[in-house]
């Protein structure tokens, strides 16, 4: 099942009165600790996972997300690790499971291996930090190829036109970042924050999820109603740093 089929059935749940999305930086601290900490969210209630491929410079993230980016790297994960592992996780899980990561590692790969290699191991999206569709058109391409959802990313700085273009090449759903800046600090929803979501709304017919400092049940209860996925980053690295793996189900389980 594609992408946005497999969000339409999860949102027809009347239980689910919106989505949840988290993110692992894989290889952070290891992948047999990823692998666990995909259990305890699979099984409290997530939705969606995106995994995130390691990259030296991860522009759009914020200090806890580098952290991880460059100690797995150290570590030595790899390119071809990260899809093994995927290709093990979407056979365990029926759940969406999505790449996150930036374009060089798909350049630095070979686009079309990669997209053919990523299809192999199960991954139903790619969220691509750093590429607009101006500069894209083979990996856009190849995507639909492939039946691999591209998913764009929406900001409050984006305008209507933009909105709509962006929604041009994007499938499965779009990204609508909370504030401007990179992941991890807190987000203060005001009254521009319920405008900019009108604004997304009316400019594409594709599921929104929103992220970047979304932490708390009450960030959730925000968004419900406003937008179908809510995603979770940062809070689950810190929560599994500082007070281990079991506790980051029961934090998955409070969220709505």
């Amino acid at each position: 099942m594609e992408l946005n089929s497999q969000i339409k059935t999860a949102l027809a749940d009347p239980d689910k009165k919106i989505l949840l999305m988290t993110h692992i930086v894989l290889g952070y601290p290891s992948l047999e600790t990823n692998r666990r900490v995909i259990d305890q969210m699979v099984n409290n209630g997530v939705d969606l996972i995106e995994m995130q491929i390691p990259f030296s410079e991860p522009m759009a993230d914020g200090p806890v997300i580098v952290k991880a980016n460059q100690e797995a790297i150290e570590r030595g994960i790899t390119v071809h690790q990260c899809l093994d592992f995927a290709r093990s996780i979407t056979e365990a899980y029926s759940i969406p499971f999505l790449f996150m990561t930036y374009y060089n590692i798909l350049f630095k790969f070979g686009v079309e291996e990669f997209l053919k290699e990523a299809k192999a191991a199960g991954i139903k999206g790619f969220i691509i930090a750093d590429l607009p569709p101006e500069e894209g058109e083979d990996f856009f391409e190849l995507s639909r190829e492939y039946d691999i959802a591209p998913i764009l990313i929406f900001a409050p700085t984006s305008t209507p036109e933009r909105m709509r273009e962006l929604t041009r090449h994007s499938r499965g759903f779009i990204y609508c970042t909370a504030r401007k800046g990179v992941t991890g600090k807190q987000t203060d929803f005001d009254a521009g924050f319920n405008d900019y979501m009108r604004t997304c709304r009316e400019n594409t017919d594709l599921p929104l999820a929103v992220g970047f400092g979304i932490s708390c049940r009450e960030d959730v209860t925000f968004l419900t109603g406003k937008a179908d996925i809510a995603v979770i980053g940062t809070k689950t690295i810190k929560i599994a740093e500082e007070k281990g793996i079991d506790a980051v189900g029961p934090f998955i389980a409070g969220l709505r």
